[in-house]
């Protein structure tokens, strides 16, 4: 990508979407074209086909969608296919139609089988059940992929794919009924130490493994895979080691200063057991994270605090 080339950020406001944005800033890129959800709706097709035809973009970093943790998932189903299918068709399409350079497609880890053996690696894409809660997502992401590698088959597009380990970090959604498991740790670890409640309680059962990757470490293997990367198959990033949700609890709990005790109510489901990724191929590409769990969550609850009123009840 040459410095004054024309790169569209879809999601350029959420968490992965900005740390992109602040990553290219940070090499010296300027020409961006963004556009906030109220000023285009990534599920319209007439309206997506109008802005590329309009702004004819280089490059493109596909990371708007809608997601959120378990509840949201089990909650939204439909929402969560019928938006993430719409939003990434509209634009993988109008990127071919438009010569869009390269196109970058973000998925996510929750593509593989709940049982696939760990860690999980590439080719184990459609070899099993999904893990119910988040089928949906699940299966928008897979269509993802597979409309990439069909562009590039058909047409000759390069456009890749990458499938991103659980994310953190600044822009992340605290939304109790709709975030992800470490941002509403955060949130409910804080608010019990403001409020100096006795006791916290979490999901399940502490027992699943989960691998945690800074946002701001994804968008470096983003801007890093742009400039090395053009195949059909697509990418894991990640850190490739992984913590339980019991662990990670008590590091946040730590961090936050909560010193009541946590409750763990088993009545609710876990999710997956495990979902380590196998980064063995991004690594001998040349690329590994640099930012580890401990530094990652004490940099972002200090971007929690500062919107601390954003996240009030």
């Amino acid at each position: 990508m040459e410095k004054n080339a024309k790169i569209y950020i879809a999601g350029h406001r959420g968490m992965v979407g900005s740390a992109i944005l602040r990553k290219l800033k940070s090499e010296g890129f300027t020409n961006f074209v963004v556009r906030t959800s109220s000023e285009l709706d990534l599920r319209d097709q007439a309206s997506v086909r109008t802005f590329f035809d309009a702004e004819k973009p280089e490059f493109v970093f596909l990371a708007a969608a809608k997601v959120g943790g378990i509840m949201a998932n089990n909650i939204y189903r439909a929402e969560f296919l019928y938006d993430n299918l719409q939003i990434q068709n509209n634009i993988i399409d109008s990127a071919y139609r438009n010569g869009v350079k390269k196109l970058m497609f973000l998925g996510s880890s929750c593509i593989y089988p709940k049982l696939a053996p760990q860690p999980l690696n590439e080719d184990s894409l459609l070899t099993g059940v999904l893990e119910p809660t988040n089928e949906p997502y699940a299966i928008a992401k897979i269509a993802g992929i597979k409309m990439c590698e069909a562009y590039r088959s058909q047409y000759g597009c390069d456009f890749i794919s990458v499938m991103p380990t659980n994310l953190y970090g600044p822009n992340d959604n605290y939304d109790l009924n709709k975030s992800h498991v470490l941002p509403a740790m955060i949130r409910k670890f804080h608010e019990a130490k403001e409020e100096n409640k006795p006791v916290v309680e979490l999901w399940g059962t502490g027992s699943p493994l989960r691998e945690f990757l800074h946002a701001d470490d994804l968008a470096a293997a983003c801007y890093f895979l742009m400039q090395n990367y053009s195949e059909a198959g697509f990418l894991n990033i990640g850190v490739g080691s992984d913590v339980t949700i019991k662990e990670l609890a008590e590091l946040i709990q730590k961090i936050v200063g909560y010193e009541g005790a946590i409750h763990w109510n088993t009545d609710k489901p876990d999710g997956t057991p495990r979902k380590l990724m196998d980064v063995s191929k991004l690594h001998a590409l040349g690329w590994k994270h640099s930012i580890e769990l401990e530094e990652g969550i004490r940099m972002t609850y200090q971007d929690f605090l500062q919107k601390i009123e954003t996240y009030a009840v």
